[in-house]
């Protein structure tokens, strides 16, 4: 019988084994074929993106030239303009856009997307101006410090108002690299706020807002905002010896996506916020921008098992993900 059961198991080696290979020619087929259909769709997409860049590339290279003469011998104040006020002013327009919100609950066409029904309906006021001179603080005495100080570095890789501006393939590699560094840095800086050694002295004055607003997105303690807000943004451009326009717009967009993750608001064709307002509500899940990391640390199984994750996609349509995937009713005690 051991003799069969041996000749049995030797047999059935070469099956297991051919099962397996096949196994792994389909899956190096299924993912050769998917690599070559990004690449050709990436191809396509920046091929049309270039046409449109360089159509226009003598003309922002011109305005770009003239900038430089104006400022000419003055170049640190075209930095601070690019690197601070552009990014800051665009972050306070889109916030008082939605602090219009938050405070009136109006306009309703926007307010019917609220994540959290119920909440901030309306804001706390004395809570919200508490926050609002937080962050006028870290943005006045933190952020630009910090931006003034980064200049000199940006200098010893390349002065970063040069004459020429970066192609459009540099940028959009740039713009990868620098979400890519976004994601590492903020991911483990978050989680290492989280530990009880620093969560109650530092990252529990973010957290006051379970339900987060926009304008909130800044609301740190000193501390978390050096380490989990402005390092993970600034590592990028330092490595790449970025120009001054990837710089503001990067600066520019990392504010934005901020402001939209924590805006409570899941708005028709805006990158959806269910993620990190998920965090907000749970404290421990959803740590990432991307969610990449989350999902390799296993630090958001769950939030896959909620509805929240179901609504975690991009909005194509006018009708409230909270009505079309509303919350289980809870059962009756």
């Amino acid at each position: 019988m051991k003799g069969e059961a041996g000749r049995m198991q030797h047999s059935d080696k070469p099956k297991q084994e051919g099962h397996l290979w096949g196994s792994m020619r389909r899956t190096a087929f299924i993912l050769g074929s998917g690599l070559l259909l990004l690449v050709a769709f990436w191809n396509s997409v920046t091929w049309h993106l270039q046409r449109f860049w360089g159509a226009s590339g003598y003309f922002w290279q011109a305005q770009w030239e003239r900038l430089l003469s104006t400022f000419e011998g003055k170049e640190w104040a075209l930095y601070i303009i690019g690197a601070a006020q552009v990014p800051v002013l665009l972050f306070w327009a889109f916030n008082g856009l939605l602090l219009v919100v938050d405070t009136t609950g109006k306009p309703n066409f926007i307010s019917r997307y609220r994540i959290q029904v119920g909440k901030n309906e309306p804001v706390d006021a004395e809570k919200l101006r508490q926050s609002v001179r937080t962050v006028l603080f870290n943005q006045c005495v933190i952020s630009l410090p910090m931006l003034v100080f980064l200049y000199p570095i940006l200098k010893l890789w390349g002065d970063p108002c040069r004459r020429e501006l970066p192609t459009f393939h540099w940028f959009l590699l740039e713009l990868a690299i620098f979400t890519l560094i976004e994601e590492v840095l903020f991911y483990y800086s978050h989680r290492l706020l989280h530990h009880p050694a620093f969560y109650k002295k530092i990252h529990k004055k973010h957290h006051e807002w379970t339900a987060p607003i926009g304008v909130i997105s800044l609301y740190a303690h000193p501390i978390e905002h050096v380490v989990s807000n402005m390092l993970p943004v600034m590592v990028g451009p330092i490595i790449m010896g970025s120009h001054l326009s990837s710089i503001t717009v990067w600066f520019s967009l990392a504010l934005i996506i901020t402001t939209i993750s924590h805006c409570g608001y899941h708005l028709p064709f805006l990158p959806s916020p269910e993620f990190h307002d998920y965090h907000h509500l749970k404290f421990n899940q959803c740590y990432g921008v991307l969610g990449v990391l989350d999902h390799l640390h296993g630090t958001d199984t769950v939030f896959k098992q909620t509805k929240a994750y179901e609504r975690h996609i991009l909005l194509l349509g006018f009708t409230p993900l909270s009505e079309s995937i509303p919350d289980a009713l809870k059962k009756m005690e």
